[in-house]
């Protein structure tokens, strides 16, 4: 993975560090949570924009390159450009502030980052919250997409049978093994290897450390020398593992955006049910 400005261990920011950037011209803060979490008070000078609910089931070039457009336009509503630090943050480190990282990532954005722990660490560590609104100012966003951070269905097609290439399915026990089919059809990509999410966290709803995360992910044998291809029903808790495997330091991580949601429903594509195996 190429440099993208800083090291793993960055991709991450502390409410203490955050709090001495409040108020800078040069930070665009944005909130991922829903509205109404966003009116009952949120960190001084965020800007709203909840990603949850913006998929994407057609990874083909077209309806990919649309969609793209979408994101980066409302980004640049929000006052996003490459010359500006970007902070994300949602309840705790979940998979909206992660979703918003990815896209920035993808669109070549140098200095982005998740706020870990959320507003509830903000909260704990007893700085301000307000219910004042904040119109942000639209900016342009010079993007350099890279491409090798994104999977399509093609892409995953393509490396099914490789063996340096490592597919992990993050979705629930109940989508994994079928008791909740949220598609035409119910199962796995095929040789898939199967951790939910929200194992990255901690009790606190912290990402766990690059020790814990790496530990983790090995037992499953998801290690550093393979490109790893995380996916979930639309491509919001991918990134989030996405994520974690860049905090460990995995050179290379692509996110499959379409996720089940997309291969699912192409009966052309094929799939395994981990709850027929013997």
């Amino acid at each position: 993975m190429e440099k993208t400005g800083y090291t793993p261990s960055e991709l991450l920011t502390t409410p203490a560090d955050l709090n001495k950037k409040i108020g800078e011209p040069n930070l665009v803060l944005i909130d991922t949570r829903p509205a109404e979490k966003l009116a009952q008070g949120h960190i001084p000078g965020a800007v709203h924009f909840d990603l949850f609910g913006l998929s994407l089931i057609d990874t083909n070039p077209a309806p990919l390159k649309a969609f793209m457009y979408m994101i980066c336009h409302v980004l640049e509503m929000r006052g996003v450009s490459e010359e500006k630090e970007v902070v994300l943050y949602e309840e705790n480190s979940g998979m909206r502030a992660a979703r918003g990282l990815w896209f920035l990532e993808y669109f070549g954005h140098p200095n982005v980052h998740v706020l870990d722990g959320g507003i509830q660490a903000w909260r704990e560590a007893g700085y301000p919250i307000t219910t004042e609104a904040v119109s942000p100012k639209a900016a342009q966003f010079k993007t350099a997409e890279r491409r090798d951070l994104l999977a399509t269905a093609d892409d995953v097609l393509n490396s099914l049978g490789r063996k340096d290439i490592c597919i992990v399915d993050t979705r629930s026990d109940d989508e994994y093994l079928g008791r909740n089919i949220r598609a035409a059809r119910g199962g796995v990509i095929p040789r898939a290897v199967h951790l939910e999410w929200t194992n990255n966290l901690d009790s606190s709803g912290k990402y766990k450390s690059a020790a814990e995360l790496g530990q983790m992910y090995a037992s499953l044998g998801v290690t550093p020398d393979k490109e790893v291809i995380p996916y979930c029903q639309g491509g919001y808790r991918s990134a989030h593992t996405y994520l974690a495997l860049r905090l460990v330091g995995f050179p290379k991580v692509r996110n499959y955006l379409g996720s089940w949601g997309e291969w699912g429903n192409r009966l052309d594509l094929p799939i395994e049910k981990p709850w027929e195996k013997k």
